[in-house]
């Protein structure tokens, strides 16, 4: 009898942040600042957190999930990290928002030997297991992206003359590199560039200034304050180029509609996940299961705000993840089971686009598809494309 109690207990492995009844979840999100419109994220990813304890928690054990605000700013996105690591004693961090945040972190978890899985944060650096073999991305890269605009541009808009206006940072320069290595030998027709700072009030000066270089296509790589700002400042202008705006900041309820649905009719962007506004997914068991959790847990957010369907979504691939684990739950068995998705479907993805990881791709989505607001909601065109380029 005493020989099967102790084989029982040597089947369970924790490391710091997980035990018999609790899995230790750290997050750091921009609650507050010029980017808090990402703070429903971490709201839709606690709901998910919240569904699950309810339900039994996963495996027995209760997800304690601790998240805090860094209000986009690295210099306090490092103190939350430091006081997840050391002082909560979180098993990992989760879903942490922001590329400048991210990449101030990076290196000081990496050091920790601690997961930083599925940042949500489009930037190319997080699939490089070699150098941070702790670090791992969940959104299709900003590169991946860019490259299906400018396949459509190539295919779609030939000989048209392009301007864009990109955030200076990280993510927007790797937006950036995408479009223009996605339109390779054509990349001379981009004819304007102007990059504008998360610390300034407005950007339409900028928008002004792109003008000036006269292109048929204009490309916004923003965050979603400086989306809505862009679009509305070429409804004020009374100029309609063809737009295309990137996917994070596509979000019908913070950049469309503040931005005003007559200026956003036409706008162009890409998706990997199900717009809950989309009368075609009425019915959908995915959808369904989304409007339930919102509906329960977090009725105060706006169901086609994109940003909770992306907490939603990130939060069960984490729940997923945290399942396999079984009852070892260590830092490194959890990384192991995160590098090892193999076409992983979710609710909420758009048919045709799954979640797949191994030990040399920490790129869990590669696919999107194109889609464009017309009508006062998005709506989906052509097929689901991936953005890789060949390996």
């Amino acid at each position: 009898m005493a020989m099967s109690a102790t084989a029982a207990l040597a089947q369970k492995k924790y490391d710091t942040g997980a035990s018999d009844t609790e899995i230790k979840i750290g997050n750091i999100v921009p609650y507050s600042g010029p980017a808090s419109a990402y703070g429903v994220v971490g709201k839709a990813m606690g709901a998910v957190f919240k569904k699950v304890n309810d339900e039994g928690g996963i495996n027995g054990r209760k997800i304690n999930f601790i998240s805090y605000d860094d209000a986009y700013s690295p210099p306090k996105a490092v103190e939350q990290a430091r006081k997840l690591i050391e002082s909560d004693e979180v098993l990992l961090l989760f879903g942490t928002l922001g590329t400048p945040s991210n990449t101030a972190i990076q290196k000081y978890v990496n050091g920790k030997k601690v997961p930083q899985l599925f940042v949500a944060t489009g930037a190319t650096k997080w699939n490089d297991p070699k150098t941070f073999p702790w670090t791992m991305g969940w959104l299709p890269s900003y590169q991946s992206e860019s490259r299906i605009y400018a396949k459509y541009l190539t295919k779609e808009k030939p000989a048209t003359r392009i301007a864009v206006l990109y955030q200076n940072d990280d993510m927007g320069k790797d937006y950036l590199k995408g479009l223009k290595d996605g339109l390779a030998k054509e990349a001379s027709r981009v004819v304007g560039e102007e990059s504008y700072e998360v610390s300034e009030p407005t950007i339409d000066s900028h928008v002004v200034r792109i003008k000036s270089s006269n292109p048929d296509v204009v490309v916004f790589f923003t965050t979603p304050k400086f989306g809505a700002q862009a679009i509305k400042k070429l409804g004020e202008m009374n100029w309609k180029p063809v737009t295309i705006i990137s996917n994070v900041s596509a979000s019908t309820a913070t950049v469309m509609r503040p931005a005003g649905l007559e200026n956003s009719q036409g706008v162009i962007s890409a998706a990997y996940a199900k717009d809950a506004s989309d009368p075609q997914w009425e019915g959908d068991a995915g959808i369904k299961a989304f409007d339930a959790l919102l509906a329960k847990y977090l009725p105060e957010v706006n169901r086609v705000d994109s940003s909770a369907m992306t907490g939603y979504n990130m939060a069960t691939t984490m729940v997923e993840v945290l399942k396999r684990c079984g009852d070892s739950l260590t830092r490194e068995n959890v990384m192991k089971q995160a590098a090892s998705l193999k076409q992983f479907p979710q609710g909420g993805l758009l048919p045709g686009v799954t979640i797949s990881t191994g030990p040399d791709d920490f790129q869990p989505i590669e696919q999107l598809q194109l889609m464009q607001f017309k009508d006062g909601r998005w709506q989906l065109f052509g097929d689901v494309i991936s953005g890789e380029l060949a390996h």
